[in-house]
């Protein structure tokens, strides 16, 4: 995210007065990264129920999360913001708040009743200094194991129930002629697949010691040496294409069976529903480990502070619109995550997004990602650190978690 400390405050918040029968037109141009065919058809759901509402939908989308925040913060200091843009859920959009840029959404959330229908710690996540900031649409589920289930049975195979069994499968898939798992080599994929390792082997306590606490004990811990080994082993697994591959377009090797397995957010979902593909027929899904933990990731909308009374009118709709029930079912029912809304019926959404919701449904496995526990600054050097291992196979261990612990002493 670039640094916008040096910028002088914005204008105070532009709340009063504004009322849809008093905005002549209502119009939202929006920016957002979802680019991919899945995530192309979720957006439409909120793009189509905006315009039923009687609003004008401008679709900005740039691809890559990182340009898209970066173009959309360039906009609001420059003085010509987008009526709404996205971030993921945690600290991404801290300093457009500090820095006044970003509306407050405090009466629509207690109209709404955010704090009774959200998850706790999805409430924190857009939460700054006791006011509310942005608009969550929906939990992802990042540490999902997404599986080709006709590769499996003519190789008459069990999908892995451990990272450790996901290993030793590489050879027997490999003697199938497939690639045993599909992975698209980008930072941060990689690091996606180790924070999923990490979760799964070292359980929630080692997982939150790390990435919250920065516990440098814990990185020492032989347990997380064992995850460190555990990632690298799986560097076996994938093909020679995999440096620089875009995610969907690894999914789009589970959905041709040229690979058996993915670890993927489950905004994976959405590319087998573009297929026309069904969960627990074509594809299978499964979150590796005893602890069962459903590392939490998502995506928020903020509202840049703008002058246009129709824009300001939009703002507000969109604000209720993409938390309403029904929209809450259709969009996450196109894009593969579960709604964020935990008192929606999700009887019928697929089996995966049904086995995510009754995780959800447990406060203990609700497990944070590393957007909501550390600054991205923090994530950014230790998704170095990972992706350096990964793409370093004479890399000792020991080397890693050195490199590991100065990235979080270094970030104090």
């Amino acid at each position: 995210m670039p640094s916008i400390r040096n910028y002088a405050l914005a204008a105070g918040l532009l709340l009063a007065g504004v009322s849809f029968a008093q905005a002549q037109e209502m119009k939202a141009e929006v920016l957002h990264w979802w680019t991919s065919g899945g995530e192309s058809a979720a957006v439409k759901v909120f793009a189509d129920k905006f315009k039923a509402a009687g609003g004008e939908w401008i679709d900005t989308a740039i691809a890559i999360g990182e340009n898209a925040r970066a173009a959309g913060i360039n906009r609001i200091v420059g003085g010509n913001p987008p009526t709404m843009m996205q971030f993921n859920t945690g600290k991404q959009f801290d300093e457009i708040v500090a820095n006044g840029f970003v509306r407050q959404l405090d009466d629509v959330a207690a109209a709404g009743k955010w704090q009774e229908i959200l998850p706790p710690a999805i409430v924190d996540m857009i939460t700054r200094d006791g006011h509310i900031y942005a608009v969550p649409v929906n939990i992802h589920g990042e540490n999902w194991l997404w599986y080709n289930t006709k590769v499996f049975a003519d190789a008459g195979l069990q999908p892995p129930k451990t990272f450790a069994e996901l290993v030793s499968l590489g050879p027997k898939l490999k003697d199938a002629g497939v690639i045993p798992l599909a992975l698209g080599g980008q930072p941060w994929q990689e690091r996606l697949t180790f924070g999923a390792v990490l979760l799964s082997d070292g359980g929630p306590e080692l997982y939150r010691k790390v990435l919250a606490d920065k516990d440098l004990d814990a990185v020492k811990s032989p347990e997380f040496h064992k995850v460190a080994e555990t990632f690298a082993g799986m560097r076996a697994l994938v093909d020679q294409g995999s440096p620089g591959r875009n995610w969907n377009d690894a999914t789009g090797m589970l959905i041709t069976g040229k690979a058996a397995m993915q670890v993927m957010g489950d905004w994976a979902k959405g590319e087998f529903i573009a297929a026309g593909q069904t969960a627990g027929k074509e594809y299978g899904c499964v979150v590796l480990g005893d602890a069962g933990g459903y590392i939490m990731g998502g995506d928020v909308f903020v509202f840049p502070n703008v002058e246009d009374e129709g824009q300001k009118a939009a703002q507000l709709k969109l604000a209720d619109l993409l938390l309403a029930p029904e929209t809450q079912i259709d969009f996450n029912m196109k894009k593969g995550s579960v709604p964020v809304r935990l008192d929606v019926d999700v009887a019928k959404m697929d089996s995966c997004a049904q086995e995510g919701m009754a995780s959800l449904r447990d406060p203990k496995k609700q497990i944070e990602s590393i957007n909501m526990l550390a600054s991205p600054d923090l994530a950014g050097a230790l998704e170095d650190v990972v992706t350096e291992f990964w793409n370093t196979p004479d890399m000792p261990v020991d080397t890693f978690v050195e490199n590991y612990m100065a990235a979080l002493e270094a970030a104090g």
